[in-house]
C-alpha cells in the first residue's frame, strides 16, 4: 500500500470555529449564518475553511478537553430548523436570556438554557420512527451506544466526573450497566437524538461548502480527557493504575514560554495495548475524520513519535521524560482508513529528526507560523523565505495573540526587522503585510484567523494557554465582514494562484 500523502491544493483559507459564527442563540451554529460565510468565503476567493474540534466541551469550555473523541457539539444544532419543524417555538428560542454580550458566549448560561430547549424538541420529535435515525445509530453504534450511556448516567450523578461514580459503575459492572440502560432508556435516546440531528445538519453545511469548492479542515487533539466515554469504557488503553487513575499524564517540558512547562493532564496512551489491538480505536476516530472533514490537523503531531511522560502525582510539568511514541506503525493503521481524508501535522514544539522523518515517509505538510518568524534573526525557519511546497503556514493559531495584539507587544528591535524584511514603513500597514507575504510564499496553504484579517487586537484572542474562565469566548457580529474585505482577499487570491 502507497502510505505517502498527496500534496494539498494550493489555496487560502480562514479560521473561524463554529462556535464564533454569528446567532441571536448565544453561540455559533450550523444556521444561515454557517452557510452566508461560506458565501463570503468564495467571495473572497478562499479555498479552505478551518474550524476548531467539533466535539462537545466540558469543564473549562475547551474543545480540546471533550466528553468524547467522537461525538459533535449539541450547542451546534441549529434551533432555527426546530422552529421550521415545529419542534419548537419562536417565542421559546426568543425568550431565553442568551447573554449580555453578543461577542462572547456565556457557557453558563448556554449550558443553563440550551439544553433544556433541546430536551423540549426531543420530546415533540417523532425520530424513532425515522429510518435514517435508526440507520444513523446503527452505522455509529461503536462509539455512540456507550457515549450515549456515559451522558446520560452523568446527568445522574450531577455531571461529576466517572472517577467519583459509585463503584459499579466506575468500574462498569454488567449488572450496573445493564440496570443504567433500562433505567436511563429515555435519555440515553435523547443523547442519540442529538448527535443524529448534530450530523444531519453538519453534513449538510460540509456538502454545500464542498459545492462552493470550499474544503473544510478540521482539527484533533491527540489525547482525549480523562473525564470522557473513552477513557471510561476503553481504559485498557490507557496509563491507568488499578482504580483506573491516571499513572502517566501529557504535556511539554518547560521552554522559554514557560519555566515549569505544561501540564495537560489527559492520561497517556498505553501504546502497546494498542498496539496489540492494531490501533482498532484510532482507525475508528480516523474514519469518523474523513466522514467529518475533507482534511484534518493532528494537534501536537509530535507526540506520535516521542511523548512526553509526567507521574500523575506532579504538580507541574517539569519532571518528565520523554518515550518513544507509536511512530510509523499508527501512521500506517490511519492511512488504511484514512481514504481521501488529508492530514497535517502540527509539528510545533520538539521537532526532532524522527518527527521530520515521519512527516517526510507519509507526506504530511507541516506548520510554519508567521507570529514566530519576526524574532529579528533572518535565519529564523519561520520566515516566508525559507518555505518549501509541502507545508501550511499560519499567521497564528487559536492559541496565539491576534497579529496587531502580537504587533503591539513586539519590542523595538525585532519589530524593526519586520518592518525591514516587509519593506514597510508605517507600522500601521504590518498587518496587512504580513498576511501578504503568507499568500504570497510557496507554501501550499495559507491560513489566517478572521481577526487577522479584520485587524482585531487581543480583545479578540481566542485562547491563552494555562489561563481558565476566560477562553473559547470570541464571536463575529453579524455583519462585520465587509464587502472590501472579501474583494481584497479574492484579489490576493487571484495574483498569488490561491
Amino acid at each position: 500500500m502507497d502510505y505517502v500523502q498527496k500534496p494539498l491544493r494550493r489555496g487560502a483559507g480562514t479560521l473561524l470555529p463554529i462556535s464564533s459564527l454569528p446567532s441571536p442563540y448565544g453561540i455559533g451554529s450550523f444556521s444561515q449564518e454557517a452557510y452566508d460565510f461560506v458565501d463570503f468565503l468564495v467571495k473572497a476567493g478562499q479555498t479552505y475553511w478551518q474550524i476548531l474540534p467539533l466535539c462537545p466541551t466540558n469543564f473549562g469550555d475547551s474543545p480540546y478537553q471533550s466528553a468524547s473523541a467522537f461525538a459533535g457539539n449539541p450547542y451546534f444544532i441549529d434551533l432555527d430548523a426546530f422552529i421550521r419543524e415545529g419542534l419548537l417555538s419562536k417565542d421559546e428560542v426568543e425568550s431565553i436570556d442568551w447573554g449580555e454580550d453578543p461577542a462572547n458566549v456565556d457557557y453558563e448560561i448556554l449550558y443553563e438554557n440550551r439544553f433544556r430547549l433541546l430536551h423540549k424538541a426531543f420530546s415533540k420529535s417523532n425520530h424513532y420512527r425515522d429510518k435514517k435515525f435508526r440507520a444513523f445509530c446503527d452505522k455509529n453504534r461503536d462509539w455512540l451506544e456507550e457515549y450515549a450511556l456515559f451522558m446520560a448516567i452523568k446527568d445522574t450523578q450531577f455531571g461529576g466526573s466517572w472517577d467519583v461514580w459509585p463503584k459499579e459503575l466506575r468500574f462498569r459492572e454488567s449488572a450496573a450497566l445493564e440496570k443504567a440502560k433500562s433505567d436511563l432508556k429515555e435519555e440515553i435516546s435523547f443523547w442519540r437524538f442529538l448527535q443524529f440531528r448534530f450530523s444531519l445538519q453538519w453534513e449538510a453545511l460540509k456538502n454545500y461548502a464542498n459545492s462552493k469548492g470550499v474544503r473544510i479542515i478540521g482539527d484533533i487533539p491527540i489525547y482525549v480527557a480523562y473525564d470522557s466515554s473513552d477513557v471510561w469504557e476503553y481504559y485498557s488503553f490507557f496509563q491507568l493504575d488499578e482504580q483506573r487513575n491516571p499513572e502517566k499524564v501529557a504535556g511539554v517540558p518547560p521552554d522559554c514560554f514557560s519555566t515549569t512547562g505544561q501540564l495537560w493532564g489527559n492520561p497517556l496512551y498505553d501504546w502497546d495495548a494498542m498496539k496489540k489491538d492494531n490501533f482498532a480505536w484510532w482507525k475508528r476516530r480516523i474514519a469518523q475524520c474523513a466522514r467529518l472533514y475533507d482534511v484534518v490537523r493532528i494537534d501536537h503531531f509530535i507526540g506520535i513519535a516521542n511523548y512526553y511522560s509526567i507521574d500523575a502525582t506532579e504538580a507541574t510539568a517539569k519532571d518528565g521524560e520523554w518515550k518513544e511514541g507509536p511512530g510509523a506503525d499508527l501512521l500506517k493503521a490511519i492511512t488504511e482508513v484514512k481514504g481521501d481524508l488529508q492530514i497535517i501535522a502540527e509539528d510545533l514544539g520538539n521537532v526532532t529528526d524522527k518527527v521530520r522523518n515521519l512527516m517526510k515517509e507519509f507526506g504530511f505538510p507541516g506548520m510554519k507560523i508567521l507570529q514566530m518568524a519576526f524574532d529579528g534573526s533572518p535565519r529564523n525557519t519561520n520566515l516566508p523565505h525559507t518555505y518549501q511546497k509541502n507545508m501550511v503556514v499560519y499567521g497564528g493559531t487559536h492559541d496565539n495573540d491576534t497579529l496587531v495584539g502580537f504587533l503591539s507587544l513586539q519590542e523595538s528591535g525585532p519589530r524593526e526587522f519586520t518592518e525591514k524584511y516587509l519593506d514597510i514603513e508605517n507600522p500601521i500597514l504590518l498587518p496587512k503585510a504580513i498576511i501578504r507575504a503568507g499568500y504570497a510564499s510557496v507554501a501550499d496553504v495559507v491560513v489566517f484567523q478572521v481577526q487577522d484579517y479584520l485587524e482585531l487586537g487581543n480583545e479578540a484572542r481566542m485562547n491563552s494557554p494555562a489561563t481558565l474562565g476566560i477562553n473559547w469566548k470570541w464571536r463575529l457580529l453579524k455583519g462585520q465582514l465587509p464587502t472590501t474585505l472579501a474583494e481584497r482577499l479574492s484579489s490576493m487570491a487571484e495574483v498569488y494562484d490561491r
